[in-house]
């Protein structure tokens, strides 16, 4: 026992458990305080000398948005490291950096967002570069390396306290706050709660964030799986974060409850314990609890508990234990080991995706640098600002020398003439107008302004010439000879004064729009165009000015023109991360843009017979080119600070390259699902499913060196299959080789992935090393999720074990028979068939049954739906079956595809669609049967039972 003083509450005391602390704390605490730290941002409570918090600090890849940090490669770039160890000591040094940087400045919070294990389902999500792959194993094992690195190894306090995002089926910006994810219970459980699972059972994680949009009909903020899953993995307390703006979207845009008040206890009561809403100002979030509480939608003890969550992250971190917390008053920043690590992060990322002998290039090599990309360092939404900076261009020129690389961006060089013979006039700049946007750091970048220390632009006689990129489907950016780009701020006036395009709205995007005999142009960030007037250029509703667009040159005549001199020429293409594919912007397409394609088709055509063109692709996702005529192309994520030296030394063969695609590179916008399609099985998508010939598969990826596999063994025993082979490194220098470890069902009863990740490793061989690679897999792994028992079951039979480099190149194979638990009929008479528990559909929409819990289902708009329950047991015989419907239809029941045994109409309009009534017909069926379920109408349904 530890004797108390006066002067000593409980909860000061760092001998007692932190449970006890806690709960002394809370009791002291009044409702009004309580209440107040609800909210993002808590406030003091200086009577008990406890200080202010906030959650949330974003650190997707470094610390972001507070300034200066290093800058990792995007998330998808992690990934493509398949490397856990590098990841973990990524994710080590952000944590520090969080720490060093809260040194200084206490905006910086320890409660750090990140990381984001959404699934990477769909290559035209618009945040495809903060997810990790589109494989749930692969995902979790590069998002569990992260937070043990963020969360450190301390057994008692944590460096930061990371929260995963963004729970849960998360892959659309398109309508984000409104739609909903149609997740059957297989995928939900074998796909899109996997990731989420592995990555809270290994222990290194504080809470979660829900995500904007609806699953099931239901609000992520309000769902059910928040305790009946996440909760129930862990016996640490979970604190549960909204996304910002989420709770009052609630009300205002999904319509879900009718008052803020019944939504902030719904979303309590569901399990989450901040608000993020309103910026800093906590009073709306506050004062709806307090009402919610009057109301009786919420007791204290509901309350208590959310603060308990809080309260249990912040003893974590050590806030009430200074002395003894061993992360207080360290930190490392921007040291010569973070970035040796970036570098080394940025090396592993890149991807040689094709390569018939160009690379690496030779020392003496003459080379053309080429492209929009070439003399970049891009950054993202979620990156910090730059300390140190290293392009293609300039990495090149350090690794082969000045002399010898030759660069051409590849713009349209252009001048905008007015109607009246004059021309777009950018003044010059004052002396003292450098600054980069978000460099002294903002809790919300989103309110950062444009600059207005600057003159608009004008017009006079001779203009100046711009830099004209054209980003894709219209979208341009004009740029000003000193760099920096035409913009609009707040007041409506053109100035160029952005280094770079970025913001929550872009505000350094146009479109050209063909009018009479011009243009138009039109500012893409505030909707209007771009006129003159007297005091300078800027965008008004009317009165548009025409302009003539005239090219002084276009970027494939720089091209053709240093191409020519060249031994081999890099084109450098991708995106830039604020512009066409972000967050609340999905793609349209797989395709480059135009612009980029003209380029490489620029550099092609100088000397096609002599091949000596290589594309970089530099992007946070997936394109689909026509690869069939280069001979070298590589893909990597923005690299992050050393992204260039990183890219050099790879081309130039000091690193041998050896990372592998996190996600299937499809060949065409055709093979796509539609992206609002969730059903991973139905839809035949990923690696998992996905039927026809990819551009590049899951898991791809060559090396310098080569390697050959053997020696595999394989034995299944005390719940484990245990797998070892050996990887021998047949080339002449020292390279990185990922083997991977796949399976496949050889005769499932149902559909199965065609083939599925258990294990990886990345070694580092010496030419002529011999490793031997064991891997051990709870036969968990095997399972797949038994709808016809609502439960996983490991199905006997054999089972494929493949080795390889990658999910397509097999090098080595064996068969093994698998003891499980056999199938069995549906017992439909025990237990009906719960509607969402289909094996097959079309046209099907899940919905929520209620607002708190359960499924249904219901036809998509304008179609008909059709169910199909395989295998259903009817025993000796069922004499009645009863629909448990809501809504306006029909609901028909037919046996094998046969002509249907009962229609069930429900004439009359229930209230609402959670209104459910019973409808029953006769029936005779007896034995065993495939149902088949047709609805039509606006007709929910939930069960349908059989008795007799």
């Amino acid at each position: 026992m530890t004797e108390q003083t006066p002067s000593t509450p409980p909860f000061r005391d760092p001998h007692l458990p932190f449970a006890k602390r806690i709960d002394d704390l809370l009791q002291r605490l009044t409702l009004d305080e309580k209440l107040s730290f609800l909210h993002q941002f808590t406030p003091a409570v200086e009577r008990l000398g406890v200080a202010a918090w906030r959650t949330g600090q974003e650190a997707l890849h470094g610390v972001a948005w507070m300034g200066p940090a290093t800058v990792f490669p995007q998330a998808v770039g992690l990934g493509a490291t398949w490397n856990t160890d590098l990841v973990r000591r990524v994710g080590e040094a952000v944590s520090k950096e969080v720490r060093a940087m809260r040194a200084h400045d206490d905006r910086v919070g320890l409660n750090v967002w990140s990381p984001t294990v959404n699934l990477l389902r769909h290559p035209l999500w618009g945040r495809n570069e903060e997810g990790y792959s589109e494989d749930p194993r692969l995902t979790s094992a590069i998002a569990t390396a992260y937070t043990r690195g963020l969360r450190g190894d301390h057994p008692t306090y944590w460096r930061t306290a990371p929260v995963l995002k963004h729970w849960l089926a998360h892959n659309n910006e398109t309508d984000r706050a409104t739609s909903s994810s149609s997740v059957r219970p297989r995928v939900l459980h074998e796909y899109d709660l996997r990731a989420f699972r592995e990555t809270v059972e290994a222990g290194a994680v504080a809470g979660v964030m829900p995500a904007y949009n609806l699953v099931n009909g239901r609000p992520n903020h309000v769902s059910p799986y928040l305790r009946e899953h996440l909760r129930a993995w862990t016996d640490e307390e979970l604190l549960v974060c909204s996304d910002a703006g989420a709770p009052s979207n609630l009300v205002d845009h999904e319509h879900y409850f009718d008052t803020h008040e019944e939504a902030t206890a719904a979303a309590l009561i569901a399990g989450v314990d901040s608000f993020t809403d309103h910026g800093t100002d906590s009073s709306q979030i506050v004062d709806r609890a307090r009402k919610a509480y009057g109301q009786g939608l919420l007791t204290e003890a509901d309350i208590d508990t959310a603060v308990r969550r809080q309260l249990s992250v912040r003893f974590r971190l050590g806030e009430f234990d200074p002395h003894y917390d061993p992360h207080a008053g360290t930190g490392e920043f921007d040291t010569p080991a973070h970035r040796a690590l970036a570098r080394e992060a940025a090396e592993q990322a890149i991807v040689l995706l094709r390569n018939d002998g160009l690379l690496p290039l030779a020392p003496d090599t003459r080379i053309a640098v080429v492209g929009l990309l070439a003399d970049e360092c891009k950054l993202d939404w979620y990156s910090g600002t730059l300390i140190h900076r290293s392009t293609p261009l300039e990495g090149l020129y350090e690794r082969f020398g000045a002399d010898r690389v030759e660069f051409a961006e590849g713009v349209d060089r252009v001048r905008l003439k007015t109607s009246a013979g004059t021309f777009l006039h950018v003044p010059e700049a004052p002396a003292a107008a450098d600054g980069v946007r978000g460099a002294e750091g903002a809790l919300d970048p989103a309110l950062l302004a444009g600059r207005t220390d600057l003159p608009p632009l004008t017009t006079d006689a001779t203009g100046t010439e711009l830099a004209l990129v054209d980003w894709g489907e219209g979208v341009l950016t004009l740029r000003a000879p000193d760099g920096r780009y035409l913009s609009v701020a707040d007041d409506g006036y053109v100035r160029a004064s952005a280094d770079q395009p970025g913001g929550w709205i872009v505000q350094e995007t146009f479109r050209l729009e063909p009018h009479e005999h011009g243009h138009l142009l039109r500012h893409v960030g505030t909707g209007r165009h771009v006129c003159v007037a007297a005091d300078g250029v800027k965008v008004a509703d009317g009165d548009p000015h025409v302009w003539e667009l005239v090219i002084a040159e276009r970027g494939e005549e720089a091209v053709r023109r240093v191409a020519e001199r060249a031994d081999a020429v890099l084109v450098l293409a991708g995106n830039d991360p604020h512009i066409n594919g972000r967050e609340t912007e999905d793609r349209t397409t797989l395709r480059l843009p135009a612009q980029q394609e003209r380029l490489l088709r620029a550099a092609r055509s100088v000397n096609p017979r002599t091949a000596r063109t290589a594309l970089a692709l530099v992007s946070a996702y997936p394109y689909a080119v026509d690869t069939t005529a280069l001979p070298a192309v590589l893909w990597t994520a923005h690299g992050g600070q050393a992204a260039g030296t990183a890219l050099a030394r790879v081309l130039s063969g000091d690193v041998s390259p050896a990372g592998r695609l996190p996600q299937t590179w499809y060949a065409d916008d055709a093979d796509l699902p539609g992206l609002l399609d969730y059903d991973v099985i139905g839809g035949r998508q990923t690696y998992l499913y996905f039927e026809g010939t990819p551009l590049f598969p899951f898991g791809h990826g060559l090396s310098y060196a080569s390697f050959s596999y053997g020696d595999l063994t394989a034995r299944a025993d005390n719940g484990s299959l245990h797998v070892t082979f050996t990887v021998t490194n047949t080339g002449d220098m020292t390279a990185d080789e990922v083997p991977q470890l796949y399976t496949r069902a050889v005769e499932p009863s149902v559909t199965r992935p065609r083939r599925e990740l258990l294990a990886h490793e990345r070694v580092t061989l010496t030419p002529g090393e011999k490793r031997e690679i064991s891997f051990e897999v709870p036969l968990s792994a095997f399972e797949f999720w038994d709808v016809a028992r609502g439960g996983p079951r490991l199905e006997p039979g054999s089972y494929d074990i493949l080795v390889g480099a990658s999910s397509e190149d097999v090098r080595l194979r064996t068969t093994l028979r698998l003891e499980g638990e056999p199938g069995a009929p549906r017992p439909v008479l025990r237990r009906g068939l719960e509607a969402a528990d289909f094996d097959e559909q079309s046209g099907v929409a899940i919905v929520d049954r209620t607002k708190t819990a359960g499924d249904a289902v219901t036809p998509q708009e304008g179609r008909t739906a059709e169910l199909v329950y395989r295998n259903c047991d009817f025993g000796d015989g069922v004499t009645r079956v009863v629909a448990t419907v809501a809504g306006e239809g029909v609901v028909e029941l037919s046996l094998n595809g046969g002509a249907p045994v009962a229609v069930l109409p429900l004439e009359t309009a229930t209230a609402t669609p959670y209104d459910y009534t019973s409808l029953g017909a006769d029936v005779a069926v007896a034995g065993v049967h495939d149902v088949h379920l047709r609805l039509r109408g606006p007709l929910r349904l939930a069960h349908v039972g059989f008795s007799g």
